[in-house]
């Protein structure tokens, strides 16, 4: 395999771009294809076995595009079709609860993790599962917190409402001195500012997507697969629907402009 080639990443919609950010941050020389499937969002709502085909169909886009590795940056296809696909493709694939498990269990002090995330992450309880195949005697309180999602579309992260809300769902969590929160959704990291205010310098945030661009560093170290000269690196975006303001959304997500976004029609099996 090529060094040259891409890494693809892969969400349910444009929050997988913040895996993106953390990947440009971490592997500045890599070029990355990223496909948001935002036609057939969310996912959390659907069957395994839909969420699964659905997931293959995205795997099968980026390889087509010809990458080296296949990130899925959506909690819910991690939990549900990661297996699968490492198990079938050619090429690594890399999700993103494991990671975010990982960092949370090494760096709790108490013993104390909060979780929080979508409904459908939460009810799934895969994040509980890969904190305690690391460690067995932690205590892990996770809590669905779904208004966030809407909030950070809407732009409003520094907003009063945003810290209200924050202070409703999470109050319990605080009482119960956590002292690691797993950002379970892609959303999340925006939202690290009002919620570091909220519980204070003790409490580590634990972002699952820089952890998971932190793992596809080692892979590709580990392959000797990883670009280490200094060149300009190339990104394209596919996403399967546009929504009005996609645009705005996405580039918060990233943390800069998106440049063009192709849309892409996935092939059906």
């Amino acid at each position: 395999m090529q060094k040259d080639r891409p890494i693809g990443v892969f969400d349910s919609g444009i929050g997988g771009l913040t895996v993106v950010k953390a990947l440009k941050e971490i592997l500045p020389y890599e070029d990355i294809v990223y496909l948001g499937d935002t036609a057939r969002l969310p996912y959390g709502t659907k069957s395994k076995e839909i969420i699964t085909k659905f997931a293959f169909q995205d795997a099968r886009f980026l390889l087509s595009r010809n990458v080296k590795l296949i990130i899925i940056a959506c909690h819910t296809a991690s939990s549900v079709a990661l297996y699968e696909l490492s198990r079938d493709l050619d090429v690594p694939v890399i999700g993103v609860i494991e990671p975010g498990a990982r960092a949370a269990v090494s760096l709790t002090k108490n013993n104390r993790i909060g979780v929080i995330g979508t409904p459908a992450t939460i009810q799934a309880g895969e994040y509980e599962k890969a904190i305690r195949k690391y460690k067995k005697n932690v205590e892990i309180i996770a809590k669905s917190t779904p208004l966030f999602v809407p909030l950070v579309e809407e732009g409003w992260v520094e907003h009063r409402i945003t810290e209200m809300v924050i202070k409703e769902y999470l109050q319990p969590l605080k009482e119960d001195r956590i002292d690691t929160l797993l950002l379970g959704c892609t959303h999340y990291p925006l939202l690290k500012k009002p919620l570091q205010k909220f519980f204070g310098d003790k409490t580590i945030l634990v972002d699952p997507g820089y952890q998971t661009a932190l793992e596809a560093k080692n892979l590709l170290f580990k392959e000797k697969l990883i670009r280490e000269e200094k060149r300009i690196s190339l990104h394209r975006f596919y996403l399967t629907d546009l929504s009005p303001n996609f645009k705005k959304i996405g580039e918060s997500f990233l943390g800069e402009p998106m440049g063009d976004v192709i849309r892409a029609s996935l092939q059906e099996e």
